[in-house]
């Protein structure tokens, strides 16, 4: 699935409630989980993704079309994707899940990525919404799986930028992301649409817009 390059590229950044970074882990009392009774807040790797689009669309207002934000989780999630729209992202998509047990998983990588694919595969029967980008998180402070990105670009047959430490999408569709590896920096070239995961020193964060509106679909 390859659409032609678009003069607007849409967005997609997939975010994640995850137990907050500054939280202390500890065992929940029946000894079979972590508790979660803990404060929770979107995942570090997803909240710079959220950044970088919208630097994207800063840095050129007529080349992005629009950011989506995209969460898969229970209903305490859509605080998260609240976040991604006051950050500055135009609508959020929520798909929602029970929240499981402690001791039960939660969706798998392989489930969020085929979710995910479902999601892009919807939109792209209208070329004026169809997703061209997908910017997420290198991987969740949870479970630091890591995989979802790969498994995403491969099931959508994209080209895929792993551990991104800058970002650069030219408009004739061009993308180019460099990354750091022992001993210096590697640049990856390919063309939208793309599946990039960003790393920790792809940007810094800026401060949270104020008064998100409700612009989350179920």
């Amino acid at each position: 699935m390859r659409p032609s390059v678009p003069s607007l590229v849409n967005i997609l950044v997939p975010v994640k409630r995850a137990i907050d970074y500054a939280v202390k882990i500890r065992i929940a009392k029946d000894g079979k989980g972590v508790d979660t009774t803990v404060k929770h807040s979107m995942n570090p790797f997803d909240e710079i993704a959220v950044e970088e689009a919208i630097r994207m669309r800063e840095k050129s207002k007529d080349s992005v079309s629009t950011i989506t934000a995209l969460t898969i989780g229970p209903a305490k999630s859509v605080e998260t994707l609240r976040t991604a729209l006051a950050m500055g992202a135009d609508n959020g998509i929520h798909i929602v899940c029970p929240e499981q047990p402690v001791g039960l998983a939660n969706p798998e990588p392989i489930n969020v990525a085929q979710a995910i694919k479902a999601v892009i595969e919807r939109s792209s029967g209208d070329k004026a919404k169809a997703y061209d980008l997908v910017i997420m998180g290198k991987q969740a402070i949870d479970d630091d799986s890591g995989s979802t990105g790969g498994m995403l670009a491969g099931m959508l047959g994209w080209g895929q930028g792993q551990f991104a430490s800058k970002l650069d999408v030219a408009k004739d569709g061009k993308v180019t992301v460099t990354r750091e590896i022992d001993g210096g920096l590697e640049i990856i070239e390919g063309n939208l649409p793309m599946v990039v995961t960003t790393d920790l020193r792809l940007n810094g964060k800026s401060c949270a817009a104020v008064g998100a509106g409700d612009r989350i679909e179920q």
